[in-house]
């Protein structure tokens, strides 16, 4: 046990050193800015809130809320499908190239090969999800109690099997599930309005161009609510007519002409330069240029951040996770510890980084703190629930506030701490390359740049070296668990948004 725990803590000190060595290569400054008037202004804004554009809100409200059960549907059903298959390469592959491209990006590709309509921003999000959906719908199959299976006697086939015996008992956990993934679902639907879909995100990027800190509140406070009720509104029995009335609410969006042969165009775009031009033997020089010139500047800018990023996020948690415990902050302390915890869960990195942006100015320091806070805030969230039910089995004389904290709670829940911080890793890095799409020198800033520049073929190869990061950074973070042989004690997955 005890070389355990020292495995851990090295694990742990290795993250913190790796951090530290990253400090000296970060762009942490402040731009030239005044945070302390910015924030004055938006303070006086956001104490205020605006609702006379109530009916742009209200639309965009409805659109957030339509284009993200939309994806999701679709993502859940392709996840469905494919689950049963999860275990060929020729399934697990593609699903993993499909959720390691964050929907962002997604959208970006879309909206260039079939224009800034509703199908772009549905697939935009379908596309992940369904990579996501096909992992954990597969996971939970397997899950499923055999034993029914093996009543039905050696004759079954393998799909009377499965229909009968092994998918009825995946149904409530694949719609828990698909519930929790339909939130996520919905910070993707609101982030999208930051590439131009009518969503949200949309609103509130066009209100702070024109200072309007008012309607920013509105936006911000609807928002909120919006998340906070997801579960009271979205009922089972409910679902089939959410679903028909989004997909009816996303038929009035008019979609621009994008002439004829248009997708055909993206993907000969796509293609790359050399190969286009009919000269393969500058393939090599090409692809040379793009590692030099654009993959390894992005890949180090994004590691660089999202190192930070990830050991910010860890002491955020440990030091916030036993506020959520009420033998350690009392009622008092817990409710606003709970408060502020479900705010920082509830905006994406991406909305709180732009919100960041306006404060600090364009550099990693608004990437940084909002990766950590969000991520900080869903690791102490999840550590303080497990917390709380470590305080229920203790007796009644036990010790209270930081003694419990320090001497019961770290002891006990530092390994499965340590294996969420692990299985955000990737989710951060991942959301360190987006970053790029509001300045900062990551791989996102070298995607935008390439399709501003309508280079589509660069974008591609920059996303494939996204993901292959991505895709690294997870099979990395399973070994680390492997070796502490410490599997978290929680249904956390590792895609969580």
């Amino acid at each position: 046990m005890a070389a355990e725990r020292l495995s851990r803590l090295h694990v742990a000190g290795g993250f913190c050193l790796a951090a530290l060595a990253c400090l000296p290569f970060a762009d942490l400054g402040l731009a030239g800015v005044d945070p302390w008037d910015a924030l004055a202004r938006m303070g006086a804004g956001l104490l205020r809130p605006d609702f006379s554009a109530v009916e742009d809100i209200f639309r965009a409200t409805a659109l957030t809320v339509g284009f993200a059960l939309a994806g999701v549907t679709i993502g859940g059903m392709a996840g469905l499908v494919l689950a049963p298959f999860y275990h060929l390469r020729a399934v697990r592959i593609p699903a993993i190239a499909l959720r390691s491209v964050h929907e962002l990006f997604w959208a970006l590709f879309l909206i260039a090969a079939i224009g800034l309509g509703p199908m772009a921003g549905v697939l935009a999000i379908a596309l992940p999800y369904a990579g996501i959906f096909a992992k954990v719908f597969a996971e939970q199959i397997e899950e499923a109690d055999p034993r029914p299976a093996a009543w039905l006697g050696p004759r079954a086939d393998a799909l009377t099997r499965f229909l009968w015996t092994r998918a009825p008992l995946a149904l409530r956990p694949m719609w828990s599930y698909w519930l929790y993934r339909f939130e996520c679902g919905m910070r993707a639907s609101a982030v999208l309005g930051f590439v131009g879909l009518p969503t949200l995100g949309f609103q509130l990027d066009a209100f702070f161009k024109v200072g309007n800190y008012g309607a920013v509140s509105a936006v911000m406070m609807v928002y909120v609510i919006l998340i906070a009720t997801i579960r009271l509104w979205m009922r089972p029995r409910l679902v089939p007519l959410w679903i028909a009335a989004a997909f009816a609410l996303l038929a009035t969006i008019p979609v621009p002409p994008m002439g004829q042969g248009a997708i055909l165009r993206a993907l000969n775009d796509m293609t790359p330069a050399p190969i286009r031009g009919g000269d393969w033997a500058g393939l090599i020089p090409w692809l040379g240029d793009r590692l030099g010139d654009e993959i390894l500047p992005g890949l180090a800018s994004t590691l660089v951040a999202g190192q930070i990023a990830l050991a910010l996020t860890g002491l955020i948690a440990f030091l916030a996770f036993g506020l959520v415990v009420r033998e350690v902050a009392g009622r008092a302390g817990r409710a606003g510890a709970d408060l502020v915890l479900i705010l920082l869960r509830s905006f994406p990195e991406y909305m709180l980084a732009y919100l960041f942006l306006q404060v600090f100015g364009p550099s990693m320091l608004p990437a940084v703190l909002a990766l950590a806070l969000h991520n900080g805030a869903i690791i102490a969230h999840l550590t303080g629930r497990e917390a709380a039910g470590v305080t229920r089995g203790l007796r009644a004389d036990a010790p209270r506030g930081l003694t419990l904290w320090g001497w019961e709670l770290v002891p006990r829940l530092f390994g499965p701490f340590l294996a969420l911080c692990l299985y955000r890793w990737e989710i951060i890095l991942r959301e360190t390359a987006v970053m790029g799409l509001l300045g900062v020198a990551t791989l996102g800033f070298y995607v935008d740049t390439a399709m501003q520049q309508l280079r589509l073929d660069r974008a591609l190869v920059l996303l494939i070296a996204c993901g292959l990061m991505t895709a690294g950074v997870d099979a990395l973070s399973r070994a680390i668990r492997a070796r502490l042989r410490s599997p978290a004690r929680h249904d956390i997955k590792p895609d969580t948004c």
